[in-house]
């Protein structure tokens, strides 16, 4: 039987009836900072982006097949206020956040790669940093009911797995791809991050309506 918060997502997910017109100028902020990065032919903030965003879209196609095995709940939810719920576990406000955040840390990262803050190499530092940051913001946004979390093993009392599972990937992925040396590796490695999320969502969602 699912949860309460599942089944109010439920009710509103794809309901293209929600749209607001705030939407429109949210997306031409995600499409202006991608533009300035290519403008500046800035490719490892560009790429370092958009890994990070599919990162993103894989987390949630895996959160939408475990409401489908289990029918009781997704692992994270968000059944609140949305102009539009893409899956049970994005909407697509969350969907434009993580596609501009992924830019806005890498921004953050030291030119230096090798050195290190408190001991640890700046890149590794940054990405439990930046984790634990999101990790912040998910406990704040569950306390007010914006995020809902019916799973024991991931809430508040035990954020390790959603440190881990629900970020740290995220950030080392994109910063991985933010050094590599060649725009080619680049290009190849979130190609094939995309080419997984998207086959994933035809099969998933388009063909067997799984999620």
């Amino acid at each position: 039987m699912p949860t309460e918060s599942a089944l109010e997502a439920l009710k509103i997910l794809r309901d293209g009836s929600l749209f607001q017109w705030y939407v429109i100028p949210l997306f031409a902020l995600v499409v202006y900072v991608y533009a300035v990065e290519v403008e500046r032919r800035n490719w490892d903030m560009l790429f370092a982006g958009l890994a990070f965003w599919g990162m993103d879209w894989f987390n949630e196609i895996w959160n939408g097949l475990v409401f489908h095995f289990t029918q009781y709940a997704p692992v994270w939810g968000v059944p609140g206020k949305t102009a539009y719920l893409i899956l049970i576990g994005l909407n697509i406000e969350i969907c434009f956040m993580f596609a501009i955040a992924g830019v806005g840390f890498a921004k953050l990262l030291p030119k230096d790669k090798r050195m290190k803050i408190l001991g640890l190499p700046n890149r590794l530092f940054m990405a439990i940093s930046g984790s634990a940051f999101c990790v912040f913001v998910e406990v704040l946004l569950n306390s007010i009911g914006a995020l809902t979390w019916d799973y024991p093993w991931w809430s508040a009392g035990a954020p390790w797995l959603i440190f881990v599972f629900g970020y740290l990937h995220f950030f080392l992925i994109s910063f991985w791809v933010f050094d590599m040396e060649t725009i080619k590796r680049k290009v190849m490695t979130v190609a094939v991050i995309y080419v997984v999320d998207i086959a994933f969502l035809i099969i998933f969602l388009g063909i067997l309506k799984w999620i």
